[in-house]
């Protein structure tokens, strides 16, 4: 592990492409020794469409971003290198990850559909799953930064989602993001809709409140069907049924 981290700090400091190729192909030689080396691609690919979302949203805001970054059994992101100036301009970055994620995904199942490929078929449940997971309405996920410009206090419905789910499936990434979504808990419980910064951050019109959070359910529902279906295909699969 120790040998990881050396090497993950080596790649970060020899510029954009050496640290997205470099860690990218560390998380390819762990995950490949785990699970199989093209398990562990289409993984990554996945992987790397979510965050190349986020990188072109960022880019076509105009925001400063560095290239996508691997860690293995943590997952990947960019750094916003300035901050999104409101609102809606986070909610964009935010939910383009998860919108090109879901489109990698599903290209995918319908390939493993088209080849009766159960490894495509198990590569586009961990996109599904991924894209899903990334959903809850928590900062610092996407559905906590998609579902801010609705209001910052929905992040209070969304920590008891991730406490159940760390419960359900106890994980150290899990205990990590729910402790990185402690902030933004206090800051959905001292939220107040009047102060004048918040009225300048997160004022938007109703009709643009409506169109993300209509986005947002439809991509979670999608997600979520997707999710369940696959994971039938799969067992299906392993009793010789796919």
């Amino acid at each position: 592990m120790i040998k990881l981290l050396f090497l993950l700090f080596g790649f970060l400091k020899l510029g954009k492409v050496a640290a997205t190729g470099g860690t990218m192909l560390l998380s390819l030689l762990v995950y490949g020794s785990l699970y199989g080396w093209r398990y562990a691609a289409g993984f990554l690919g996945l992987l790397f469409a979510h965050e190349m979302g986020h990188y072109l949203a960022a880019r076509q805001r105009g925001l400063s971003v560095g290239a996508p970054t691997f860690i293995p059994f943590v997952g990947a992101w960019i750094q916003l290198k300035e901050q999104p100036m409101n609102v809606e301009t986070e909610a964009y970055v935010a939910a383009a990850g998860p919108f090109v994620g879901t489109i990698a995904a599903t290209a995918v199942y319908f390939w493993a559909r088209d080849a009766h490929s159960a490894l495509l078929l198990a590569i586009a449940y961990s996109g599904f799953f991924l894209n899903f997971f990334n959903l809850l309405p928590i900062s610092p996920l996407d559905g906590g930064r998609m579902t801010a410009i609705l209001t910052p206090r929905i992040w209070l419905l969304g920590a008891p989602m991730m406490v159940a789910l760390a419960i359900y499936r106890p994980s150290p990434l899990l205990i990590m993001i729910a402790f990185l979504s402690f902030p933004s808990v206090l800051k959905a419980w001292r939220y107040d809709p009047n102060a004048p910064e918040n009225r300048a951050y997160y004022g938007v019109p109703a009709t643009l409140k409506f169109e993300y959070g209509v986005f947002y359910l439809g991509l979670a529902a999608f997600l979520g069907i997707m999710t369940q279906s696959v994971h039938g295909m799969l067992e299906a699969a392993r009793h010789g049924g796919f």
